[in-house]
């Protein structure tokens, strides 16, 4: 068979109807608005669950260019497919990490964070055995109740990672239980707690203390420290609604998701839809279905309870969100929707917009969940503008 041949039998490329656009722009808007409130302090911007499920490579690159080389991850997985996708950063690892870990921490250069005495071994092994240091971030348990060291015992702990050979202390830590919520009293008294575990910590010559959240970014900053570790803010959603600090009313949305109708279907009315019939046609009705289900990320939770855009028009979801499609009701727009039209989950369409926000509301969750739950099978493609 010719070369031509071949090329006439491979498959042209396919691209998914379903797609996640991230508007770089915004992210670099949201670091600036970030830096604003931090007074120069370095960001260490967390990039973990898929950069909060809006694409971990492209927002990585992007915030390499904006000169943020030290990324915080979940754990010593996530720093690898950065760095073998071409992601040229120092990885902060935040969840606890075991022995068996330590080789892989050393050699990807990882700042892995440590609360026990077991991983500082394994370690200070590791740096030994493939002639390195590995800088490390002592995690103190303020009132998370999850990990790190109790405050009494910093002195001791730090006397024990000063003991292991190889094993550098560059940062001690902390992680606010409740500092999204309005009243600020624990988060004040947390702060405090770590205040006591860094002045103990100067004595070991750190370079950085470090605490704040996105949601301390803002409203707590007496804890800001050295440095800040932002999260969900620099994808441009607030920690939560009772931030005070009206500079999180500038954080611009990074992540628009988009799909197209793929077919229209006329029903009759007491018709119906989709399984279990738990929605049935009041008229005569027009429906657009998109090929976008749970399968992606779009709860099943938000059947019924959803509003899509097309043309510009709110548009009700009905039935019962599937696997990898959803139905839409366009009756209202019956002789300008056709096949092929956008649909628009979240983002901007003409004058109306549906928010993170919005969907975490009607399902009774955070804007967190909604974004990490958007699955790796949709495309994540990476814009400059407010055009695609």
């Amino acid at each position: 068979m010719t070369d031509q041949a071949n090329d006439r039998n491979r498959p042209q490329q396919v691209e998914r109807l379903n797609r996640i656009y991230l508007h770089l722009d915004r992210l670099e808007h949201n670091m600036r608005v970030l830096e604003r409130c931090v007074e120069g302090r370095p960001l260490w911007p967390c990039v973990k669950a898929n950069a909060y499920g809006h694409g971990a490579v492209p927002i990585a690159r992007r915030l390499l260019t904006l000169g943020h080389n030290r990324l915080a991850v979940a754990d010593v997985a996530e720093a690898a497919a950065l760095t073998e996708s071409g992601i040229d950063a120092t990885f902060m690892v935040l969840a606890p990490a075991l022995p068996e870990h330590a080789e892989a921490l050393v050699t990807l250069g990882c700042e892995p964070v440590v609360c026990t005495l077991e991983m500082l071994r394994a370690l200070s092994g590791a740096a030994h055995a493939l002639g390195r240091t590995v800088p490390v971030h002592v995690k103190v348990d303020t009132g998370m109740g999850r990990i790190g060291i109790r405050p009494d015992g910093v002195g001791e702990f730090l006397e024990a990672c000063a003991g292991h050979p190889g094993v550098i202390i560059r940062g001690i830590m902390s992680h606010f239980a409740r500092a999204d919520e309005a009243d600020k009293a624990f988060s004040h008294a947390q702060t405090e707690v770590f205040r006591g575990a860094v002045e103990q910590a100067r004595a070991f010559g750190i370079e950085y203390a470090h605490m704040a959240n996105s949601a301390a970014i803002f409203d707590v900053p007496e804890a800001h420290f050295d440095a800040a570790r932002p999260g969900v803010s620099i994808y441009g959603l607030a920690p939560s609604a009772t931030i005070a600090n009206p500079q999180v009313q500038e954080l611009e949305p990074v992540l628009e998701w988009k799909t197209r109708i793929a077919f229209l279907n006329e029903l009759p009315a007491g018709a119906g839809v989709s399984y279990g019939h738990a929605y049935r046609t009041a008229r005569p009705s027009l429906l657009a279905v998109l090929l976008v289900g749970y399968g992606d990320g779009l709860s099943r939770g938000l059947s019924n309870n959803l509003d899509v855009l097309i043309g510009g028009v709110r548009c009700p979801q009905v039935g019962r969100i599937t696997m990898d499609s959803t139905l839409v009701d366009v009756t209202a727009l019956r002789g300008r929707v056709n096949t092929g039209d956008e649909a628009v989950l979240i983002g901007r369409q003409g004058d109306e917009r549906v928010t993170v926000d919005e969907l975490a509301d009607r399902l009774g969750t955070i804007n967190y969940e909604v974004v990490t739950g958007i699955q790796t099978r949709v495309p994540r493609i990476a814009v400059q503008g407010p055009e695609h």
